[in-house]
């Protein structure tokens, strides 16, 4: 049997058997980091971050966390784009795409207009596209330098990535509608 409910900040989660809900909750960066070190299976946690966010489940339990930062790639412009760094979770069903999906109104709500990540090419993209995110293709990979001449890092997976996005500013011709 399926049902469909509202999350306690208005998020709607499809679930199988029982009501799963997730409540928005903010996290210092040294906390997602720890969460990222204990259960995320390829990427080591992050430098820095414009925000980070948990989902906790019904109990109080942190059951996934994001961080959010600049992007990555240079040509990125790094005033109207955020970047999902890491999405990490327990594994708890439904969790990626909610925090994906609380990620995205975080940055509308703080004005940015995009907001993108990377998954694996071996990774589904499910989450992302339950969150209304669309995949724009193949990006990046490969080895190269920092600007400053350090290698890459090789501790992390270096292949060929997918970039997801999700417009969440206002629409320039929309715009004048709404004024």
């Amino acid at each position: 049997m399926t049902f469909h409910s509202r999350c306690s900040i208005g998020c709607s989660v499809v679930g199988s058997t029982e009501m799963r809900r997730f409540r928005v909750v903010p996290v210092e960066l040294s906390e997602a980091n720890a969460f990222v070190a204990m259960h995320h299976r390829h990427h080591a946690p992050t430098q820095g971050h414009r925000f980070s966010i948990g989902a906790e489940n019904g109990d109080g339990s942190l059951v996934g966390v994001a961080i959010v930062g600049r992007p990555v790639a240079r040509r990125c412009n790094q005033r109207t784009t955020v970047e999902v760094t890491r999405l990490c979770t327990d594994g708890t069903e439904h969790a990626c795409s909610f925090l994906y999906a609380a990620c995205a109104r975080i940055a509308h709500a703080l004005g940015y207009e995009t907001i993108q990540t990377y998954t694996l090419p071996d990774e589904s993209g499910a989450s992302l596209r339950a969150a209304g995110w669309t995949m724009e293709g193949l990006a990046g990979g490969g080895i190269w330098k920092h600007t400053d001449g350090k290698p890459r890092r090789t501790d992390q997976p270096t292949e060929r990535k997918l970039r997801w996005s999700k417009r969440v500013g206002i629409v320039p011709e929309l715009e004048a509608t709404n004024g």
